[in-house]
């Protein structure tokens, strides 16, 4: 899957290997729990997964910004923003996978004539 767009089929394919449900049963199951997250997070939530990070709401206020065509000032309105922020687990994860796929690439070159 390195390069490919993971997708929520994707992930119910994955969840019906490794805990065997039906494809149906693995299809609903990510639906709900993505579902779950969104509704949290509308309704002013903070989500935390253990291991994984934390969705966060911001509040952004109104300001001036430009349109980009006509260089004119465009007002932004105030909106409400996602922000995420990953766990220390999965940054030092990614941060260990990068360096040994970085170790291995490094091996490969040096034993290539």
């Amino acid at each position: 899957m390195v390069g490919q767009t993971i997708t929520r089929e994707h992930l119910a394919e994955s969840v019906q290997r490794k805990v065997g449900l039906s494809r149906n049963e693995s299809r609903v199951l990510v639906e709900q729990v993505l579902d779950q997250i969104c509704d949290c997070l509308a309704g002013g939530e903070p989500v935390k997964l253990s291991g994984f990070g934390s969705f966060m709401l911001r509040q952004k206020g109104e300001r001036f910004g430009r349109n980009p065509r006509t260089g004119e000032p465009a007002p932004i309105s105030a909106r409400r923003i996602i922000s995420f922020k990953a766990s220390n687990v999965l940054k030092q994860r990614i941060n260990s996978s990068k360096q040994a796929s970085a170790a291995a690439n490094n091996h490969i070159t040096e034993a290539t004539p």
